[in-house]
């Protein structure tokens, strides 16, 4: 992929990475981009860095539109290494007069690379930088998602150059959100929301308003990953409110691993209960879905219903994973509960509850467990269960 100017003078350098289909335990089905923006003033900048096998493309890119001995800042967002990867031989071959990074870049990047010898400047919230014609605004967003992110602002072109920010791990010859297609797009977006910045919500609340007290006009919104944002800026704005503030619809997601198929009987019947109430229900086996396909349908579900057959005295594997995986990204607001199959001790249940309770999950009842194979009683029951659950979130 050749360099595109996305603003006067301000050009997208960076590499599109159409294999890549696990980003630490993210499925990324699309591959992914690393976006990398040169800006040409009086002070030529490069803003983030790619992923260090892509350096080549990087370079090809930056000398089609300047020689990359003449860029005299690199402007380093965030240090993780799809962005900061190359570094090390971009420094080599630019000798850049000033690598701009916040306080906790800095030392990230010493901590990562060892050269403390690098021609650091490190910048902190509302700083600016003269390029010549246009002007650099810094914000910190610690924690958004690492310590060390931070926003590049270009106030004469209104464009904010967001690191991890409303990105989408998504591989595309266009570059920009009006050039695919929409519903494509914010399912890639919040995906990348449900599995990367799920657990800073409250810090994207705070980072939301900051940017609103800052007055900062935007017309474009340039992420690490994906597409460019210029039709849509408000809209994503708002869809990364509604999902920081972690609000949710009258939608429950049934998970669940099975062993011989009674587990897969009672969720179905939990479902058939759920949907009389009207409640809109997604459904995941394990044995076939992704977690991370998973825990972008749990980002505005109200309720959260785990089941899984007993092996070993505890959960199948697969839940284990799932569990796991979930806790760490912490979401809010759900209600749920907890239910299985089992032969002699049935645990795998009492566990998920309890996996469910450290989440802070509302437990709707008891786990229920059923031995060996359901009933028609049984089944009776996990559809009543599942009504009641559905009664419940509907009433709000």
């Amino acid at each position: 992929m050749q360099s595109f100017e996305i603003k006067p003078n301000v050009h997208w350098v960076g590499a599109i990475d159409w294999n890549i289909r696990d980003f630490h335990g993210y499925s990324t089905n699309k591959g992914s981009t690393y976006n990398a923006f040169l800006v040409k003033d009086e002070k030529v900048a490069l803003f983030d860095i790619v992923k260090k096998p892509f350096v080549s493309e990087l370079l090809h890119n930056i000398h089609a539109v300047v020689d990359p001995g003449k860029i005299d800042y690199l402007i380093v967002n965030h240090v993780e290494m799809d962005h900061s990867g190359a570094l090390p031989e971009i420094v080599e071959r630019v000798k850049p007069s000033k690598i701009i990074c916040s306080e906790m870049g800095k030392k990230a990047l010493i901590e990562h690379y060892h050269r403390s010898d690098w021609p650091y400047q490190t910048v902190k919230s509302g700083e600016t930088l003269s390029l010549g014609n246009k002007t650099v605004q810094f914000l910190e967003t610690r924690m958004v998602h690492w310590p060390d992110s931070m926003f590049s602002y270009l106030a004469e072109d209104r464009l904010l150059i967001s690191s991890d920010g409303f990105g989408q791990h998504w591989a595309t010859s266009e570059r920009f959100d009006d050039q695919v297609d929409h519903s494509e797009l914010f399912s890639h977006a919040a995906k990348y929301y449900a599995n990367i910045l799920l657990l800073y919500s409250p810090l994207v609340q705070k980072l939301l308003g900051n940017v609103q007290k800052m007055g900062l006009e935007i017309d474009m919104i340039a992420p690490d990953h994906g597409l460019l944002w210029r039709s849509h800026v408000g809209e994503i704005i708002n869809a990364y409110d509604e999902w920081s503030r972690q609000t949710f619809k009258n939608k429950a997601v049934v998970i669940y691993d099975t062993m011989w198929h009674s587990t897969e009987s009672m969720a179905k019947s939990i479902a058939r209960g759920l949907m009389q109430e009207g409640v809109i229900v997604k459904m995941f086996n394990l044995q076939f879905s992704h977690r991370s396909d998973i825990l972008t349908e749990v980002l505005d579900a109200r309720a959260l219903i785990m089941g899984s057959a007993t092996l070993n005295n505890g959960m199948l594997p697969r839940m284990a994973d799932i569990l796991c995986y979930m806790k760490g990204l912490k979401p809010l607001n759900k209600m749920g509960f907890a239910f299985g199959s089992y032969g002699w001790s049935g645990e795998a249940a009492k566990s998920i509850q309890e996996a469910l309770e450290e989440m802070k999950v509302e437990i709707v009842e008891p786990c229920l467990r059923v031995k060996f194979v359901p009933t028609h009683d049984d089944l009776k029951q996990c559809v009543e269960m599942g009504r009641k659950t559905g009664k419940r979130i509907m009433a709000g």
